[in-house]
């Protein structure tokens, strides 16, 4: 919601792509474009009266889902599927500024296998991460961070959000790998960083690499970016970045992207749709 009070929803025409894709893959029916944004603005409108208002930093979070439903028993793509959309309102996640976290890296723990379905918005993907997140949580990091799972030397991305670095000559590096889901987050930080003139890089990024960045983060739909101060593996502690706060570019692009959402920038890049 805008300060005028206006309700716009924030790229929905690549998340009904990414669902699509995401069916292609495990051969799932697709569910038409039109139909996707259609029920996502009648979700929003039957549920105005908990899309929160502007400048508390809370959003009406919206998370669409395809499920095969139809009877069936063999190991086969379903004969029907269906299509439901959730929505809930949620708070601002950090209220005091961006708060940088500290990740742990398992080597025993992979996320996706290669050549699988790491790269697709699958609900099962995530139960490989269950088990290593809570122990994660257990020895006091709120976040694990994993590696390829072939050779276990490149970044791959965080348990639940895309990798992101900053160079210290100040290009936007991210990983590039046949196992990451593409982040709709990185997407838009990967253009909104390139249109403020920053070279963007989407590669491989060795774990050597990362105690030569600058500043380093997560970045998903929920926070938008997460700053990691700290990456442990076994001995090996690297630190990166402000011990308190956010580092200078990751603070600028997260002021700009936000701004574009709340309506208080231009929106140069169409991707917010109006509800009402």
């Amino acid at each position: 919601r805008n300060k005028a009070g206006k309700v716009r929803v924030f790229r929905p025409e690549m998340n009904a792509a990414r669902i699509n894709s995401s069916a292609r893959q495990i051969m799932m029916a697709e569910f038409p474009e039109d139909m996707f944004m259609d029920a996502v603005k009648r979700v929003i409108k039957a549920n105005m009266e908990f899309v929160p208002p502007y400048g508390t930093g809370a959003t009406l979070y919206i998370r669409p889902m395809l499920f095969g439903s139809g009877p069936q028993i063999g190991v086969n793509p379903a004969k029907e599927y269906t299509f439901i959309i959730l929505v809930t309102p949620v708070g601002a996640y950090y209220k005091g500024g961006l708060t940088p976290m500290r990740a742990i890296v398992f080597d025993d723990h992979d996320r996706a296998a290669p050549h699988g379905t790491g790269h697709v918005k699958l609900g099962g993907n995530y139960a490989a991460s269950l088990l290593p997140h809570h122990l994660a949580n257990k020895a006091g990091f709120p976040m694990d961070l994993y590696l390829d799972p072939i050779e276990h030397k490149y970044v791959e991305e965080f348990g639940t959000s895309n990798f992101l670095a900053i160079t210290k000559d100040g290009k936007y590096v991210t990983t590039k790998s046949p196992s990451i889901l593409p982040s709709v987050t990185n997407d838009g930080l990967c253009k909104l960083a390139a249109h403020l003139g920053m070279p963007v890089e989407r590669r491989r990024v060795a774990f050597e690499e990362l105690e030569d960045f600058a500043e380093i983060a997560a970045c998903g739909t929920a926070v938008v970016i997460t700053p990691v101060n700290e990456i442990v593996r076994g001995d090996k502690v690297i630190k990166v970045g402000p011990r308190e706060g956010c580092g200078p570019v990751l603070q600028k692009l997260y002021n700009h992207y936000t701004a574009i959402q709340w309506g208080d920038e231009e929106d140069v890049f169409g991707w917010l749709t109006p509800v009402d």
